[in-house]
């Protein structure tokens, strides 16, 4: 019995200890609003602060201290030695951080959602602010995070200036060309087209393989519309459509009708998939 209770003891005292650790598996755009730590130093001292979304500065962690974990499991904080806030702009990239589980907020002596984030949080329920955060979160490549802000933002003003590319732009991160092609098919009836949104439209096309509209879309408003940014890049992707299909003769065609041979930035590409249909 002794022998049984002395396992049960030892194996509790093994899952608490495990219940202490920190797992470091998440990006900096995975973390708005969450208490994190970054990688132990040297001595075995974690930085912690917590990580929220400023409107103008984006991404910004806000440095609270740094804690150290003892061989009980115990988060032993040490308060920043400066006053005041200590902000830090975030670029979105590799590193990775852990969440703070919320059993050892009251070691840490902090609170889940601190008192001063109320002050960025004033506007969180207009469009505006839900259209910028999911614009932002498809710059990230966090689209379907993305999605959450923008069809909030749709419930609100289906008809809100730049909204409907910017949801297409996530469903043609997420593969979804379909909802892609139709939303921005009725964004053409409602509001004047624009590069960005027929640079949308070609790829959705393209990618569900529907490249004969995707050149009947290129062609159509090769003249309309005076910015002519992404006009290669329109090109490529039809280019590219007829090369995975291994359609030799329209790639031809098409290669010499988009003049794509010509163009510095796609050349190598290019180049490549000739020699690759050869």
């Amino acid at each position: 019995m002794k022998k049984h209770l002395i396992i049960i003891i030892y194996f509790i005292s093994i899952f608490s200890f495990a219940q202490s650790n920190l797992v470091f598996n998440k990006k900096f755009v995975q973390s708005e609003d969450n208490w994190v730590a970054f990688p132990a130093d040297s001595t075995g001292s974690y930085n912690l602060g917590f990580i929220y979304i400023d409107s103008q500065a984006g991404l910004t962690f806000d440095y609270e201290g740094s804690f150290k974990i003892d061989e009980k499991g115990k988060f032993n904080f040490k308060k920043k030695e400066i006053e005041g806030a200590m902000k830090y702009r975030l670029e979105p990239n590799d590193v990775l951080v852990a969440f703070i589980p919320e059993n050892k907020f009251a070691e840490l002596g902090i609170k889940k959602v601190p008192d001063w984030l109320r002050f960025y949080k004033s506007d969180e329920n207009t469009i505006e602010r839900q259209y910028r955060w999911g614009y932002r979160y498809n710059g990230w490549g966090e689209c379907e995070k993305a999605l959450e802000f923008l069809n909030q933002a749709y419930k609100q003003n289906p008809k809100f200036k730049g909204l409907k590319v910017e949801l297409a732009y996530s469903y043609n991160c997420l593969e979804k060309y379909s909802k892609s092609i139709e939303i921005l098919m009725q964004a053409l009836k409602e509001e004047t087209a624009t590069s960005y949104l027929i640079k949308e439209l070609i790829y959705a096309q393209a990618k569900s393989g529907n490249l004969q509209e995707a050149e009947s879309t290129f062609n159509s408003y090769l003249t309309k519309i005076e910015d002519k940014t992404y006009k290669s890049e329109n090109a490529y992707n039809i280019l590219q459509g007829y090369f995975l299909k291994k359609d030799k003769a329209n790639f031809q065609r098409w290669l010499t009708e988009s003049n794509l041979k010509t163009d510095k930035t796609f050349q190598p590409y290019v180049e490549q998939m000739i020699s690759n249909l050869k």
